[in-house]
């Protein structure tokens, strides 16, 4: 193929991506950028020879025009194509001119216009070309001055023009006028910047040669994509309206604004010269005699003007596409290898003999549904994520993390205070004092507290549950995007199963709870077990004891007192201890202190060996204080001991009333006064049986302090448990019969053949999207076969 032919073909690739809006094409082709009034549709004008553009004032192009030149020969069969339609009147025309449309004659013109939005129709007469455009325009943009991306493709064949195909763009503006819209400005540029940007297009810049060339907008806008100017053509209309002594010589010559591919100057049509309908023949002609009688550009004549110009465009523009025809077959080929993915992802449509293998494809989503389900779990599957954890990676998650975090959490000792110790000791002894602690009392406060282990277990199981949810959801083959229906169908199933499978496990669960304070396991290997509990109960009083003694002696001594100094007088070695001041701390109220401390010693040993008569006779002491104070006389306090020791005591109001004091008349009505006091205060006693303001004694603390340890130990011991347990529970009876039954259960509910049709039900949006896909391919394809026709 000649070089000549390479310009027909990117017109047929134009065709191709103008009917399948193909954006992704990029096709070398002239892009017209210039000012409003600045030449640019009369320059266009001048190539074509022929008068078919809108004029007027304000924004006349409001849509992009892809014009087409395409050169035929006087004897083109092209020409004479039978069954074309013309824009003629069918009502004005003869039958000669049916006759010569239909048949072709020889009369036929060779000059004519084909829009691509009106396949078929030929526009003899251009001024029906021109109204044509105002209504396209008009139809897309609107009547308003509003501007489109959508363009208008339009093509001339004529003997009289070059191969070329140019875009004809809005013009450029800075305030709008009338109806045009407040950011027109805004939308011209970008609309402008879209097509220049792109690196097989080359540059028109259109600037008016009467107008400072640092005010060009259109040289302004292709410096920002075409720093070097490597792919842009200065074109400098009006030369005949600059100022009589100046020209544009220098510009023409390159030495104001360097450009690779150079300016080329024109001389256009006049608004005078429009407005007396002055042909573009004789305008031509008199741009020429311009050029040549003008005694600046005359040497240069042959270099300036609309047929240099038309042959300089199609020059640069067949070998701009022999330089780009390489990178737009490699890019033509990846298009396709594209496309092709995408259209097998959507799949083929169900025709007759699809439909006799329903079932089978129904099977085969089924069982590649499941096995994207196990392999989820089981991390095997293809589309692991590396920003988040997923599928069986959570579920360990949660089995690890959440649940282990959730159980060490949990304090052995929550809502157990000393109180309840005490009180569960003491009830558990009955009417007699023990010896040991009672292991009844172990028993009832440790269950309860195994009971505090069964809501993070609960919890760990709905979290997995949770997590298989989402697995069921966010897994399944990409075909199935097509059959909405059998999707939802296959959730649907998986979320029974799951659900079905989760009562089961919540009550296996509950019994591992109740499996552990059902028997409470003391000889368990790592229990700490009681006497070693006791000994380090002991251990650590005694090391309590020391230290408080420590403190004790620290805060006797003084810091005038100093142990161990020694003192050596004529000879003789002594070892002097200074004593404290006369004016120290008085001696009594440290005797007092250690006193105490010994009396406090004595009394819990008394404690440990009388058991139980200590507090009797504390008991005894407090009651004689109650009913005679502390300063009842000797005789008072001898009756009310033998009343107490008595084995059958007489009642105690008879008792006391017989009482006699020296004063019996005076002190009756005291007396009787005391015991209805007493009385009250021992029914009050009785209704409330509250030890909580008792203090404590030492051998309750150890017991209590015991109990505490044990109980901290088994709860250990059981926590360890829950957490192995409970997930090789969840394992076992959710997570592994949900892998091994997803299969069957599928199957089983959804494989009947009452249910392909709706199974099979294929989503719209999806099919209109696999048909577009496929004219798509079909449309790279054809592009393909064009542009491999070029050797």
């Amino acid at each position: 193929m000649s070089l000549n032919d390479l310009i027909p073909v990117v017109n047929r690739l134009q065709d191709i991506v103008a009917n399948a809006n193909l954006s992704d094409l990029d096709l070398p082709l002239l892009t017209v950028i210039g000012s409003q009034s600045a030449g640019k549709s009369s320059v266009l004008e001048n190539i074509v020879g022929k008068d078919f553009l809108p004029r007027g004032t304000g924004i006349v192009t409001r849509r992009p025009l892809i014009l087409q030149l395409i050169n035929i020969k006087q004897d083109d069969p092209l020409i004479r194509k039978p069954g074309v339609e013309t824009d003629e009147d069918p009502d004005a025309m003869t039958l000669e001119d049916h006759l010569r449309n239909s048949m072709g004659g020889p009369d036929l013109p060779a000059e004519w216009g084909e829009f691509l939005h009106l396949p078929g129709k030929r526009f003899y007469n251009f001024q029906n070309a021109k109204r044509e455009i105002e209504r396209e325009t008009a139809r897309v943009a609107g009547k308003n001055k509003g501007i489109s991306r959508i363009p208008i493709n339009l093509k001339v064949y004529s003997p009289n023009v070059l191969n070329l195909t140019l875009v004809d763009l809005p013009g450029l503006t800075k305030i709008p006028v009338g109806d045009q819209p407040t950011d027109i400005e805004r939308q011209i540029k970008n609309l402008v910047l879209e097509y220049i940007s792109k690196p097989n297009s080359i540059i028109l810049a259109v600037s008016p040669a009467n107008v400072d060339l640092v005010n060009s907008e259109a040289l302004k806008l292709a410096r920002q994509v075409d720093p070097q100017g490597k792919r842009t053509i200065g074109i400098l209309s009006k030369l005949d309206l600059m100022d009589h002594g100046t020209n544009a010589l220098d510009i023409l010559v390159g030495k104001v604004y360097p450009l690779k591919l150079g300016f080329i100057g024109v001389v256009n049509r006049s608004q005078q010269d429009i407005s007396t309908n002055k042909s573009l023949k004789d305008s031509l002609a008199a741009e020429q005699d311009f050029f040549i009688s003008h005694p600046a550009y005359r040497r240069m004549a042959s270099h300036c003007g609309t047929e240099y110009l038309a042959k300089t465009l199609n020059r640069t523009l067949m070998n701009h596409i022999r330089d780009r025809l390489p990178d737009i077959k490699a890019k033509l080929n990846t298009l396709i290898g594209q496309t092709e993915q995408e259209l097998a992802t959507y799949g083929d449509d169900l025709d007759g003999a699809a439909e006799e293998n329903r079932g089978a494809l129904i099977l085969q989503l089924l069982n590649r549904f499941s096995t994207c389900f196990i392999s989820s779990i089981e991390g095997n599957s293809s589309d692991i994520s590396t920003k988040e954890l997923c599928g069986g990676a959570r579920i360990y998650y949660v089995y690890n993390e959440v649940l282990g975090r959730s159980l060490r959490s949990i304090n052995p000792l929550q809502n157990l205070t000393i109180r309840d110790i005490r009180t569960a000791i003491r009830n558990s002894t009955g009417p007699r004092p023990s010896l040991f602690v009672p292991e009844l009392a172990f028993d009832l406060l440790v269950k309860p507290q195994i009971q505090l282990l069964e809501g993070p277990a609960h919890r760990c199981v709905e979290l997995v549950y949770e997590e298989l949810m989402k697995i069921g959801h966010g897994c399944g083959p990409k075909e199935l995007a097509r059959y909405p229906k059998l999707h939802a169908r296959l959730i649907e199933v998986v979320s029974d199963l799951l659900r079905d499978r989760l009562g089961p496990t919540f009550r296996y669960v509950e019994s591992l709870i109740d499996i552990n304070r059902a028997y409470i396991n003391t000889n368990h290997p790592d229990f700490v077990g009681a006497a070693a509990a006791m000994a380090s109960v002991v251990d650590e009083k005694q090391r309590q004891s020391q230290k408080q003694k420590l403190r004790s002696a620290r805060r006797i001594e003084k810091p005038g007192r100093t142990d161990g100094k020694v003192q050596e007088t004529n000879g003789k070695v002594s070892s002097v201890k200074t004593v404290l001041d006369d004016k120290a701390t008085p001696e009594k109220p440290q005797k007092s202190l250690v006193s105490e401390q010994a009396q406090k010693d004595e009394k819990d040993d008394s404690f440990d060996d009388s058991g139980s008569d200590s507090s009797e006779s504390t008991d005894k002491d407090t009651f004689l204080n109650f009913f005679f104070g502390k300063d009842a006389s000797p005789a008072q306090q001898k009756q009310a001991q033998d009343i107490l020791a008595s084995p059958q005591p007489p009642r105690l109001v008879n008792h006391i009333s017989s009482v006699e004091y020296p004063d019996s008349a005076e002190t009756s009505s005291v007396i009787q006064f005391h015991h209805s006091e007493a009385q009250q205060a021992l029914e009050e006693q009785m209704d409330s049986l509250s030890i909580s303001d008792e203090p404590l004694g030492e051998r309750e603390q150890m017991e209590c302090e015991l109990i505490r340890r044990l109980i901290v130990s088994y709860f250990g011991i059981v926590r360890q448990t829950i957490q192995d347990q409970v997930p090789k529970a969840i394992m076992c009876l959710l997570v592994n019969y949900c892998k091994d039954a997803v299969q069957n259960t599928l199957v089983q509910t959804l494989y009947r053949e009452s249910l392909f049709d709706e199974l099979l039900y294929e989503d719209e949006t999806l099919s209109q999207e696999r048909e577009k896909c496929r004219k798509l391919l079909d449309s790279y394809k054809k592009a393909s076969v064009v542009i491999n026709e070029v050797v």
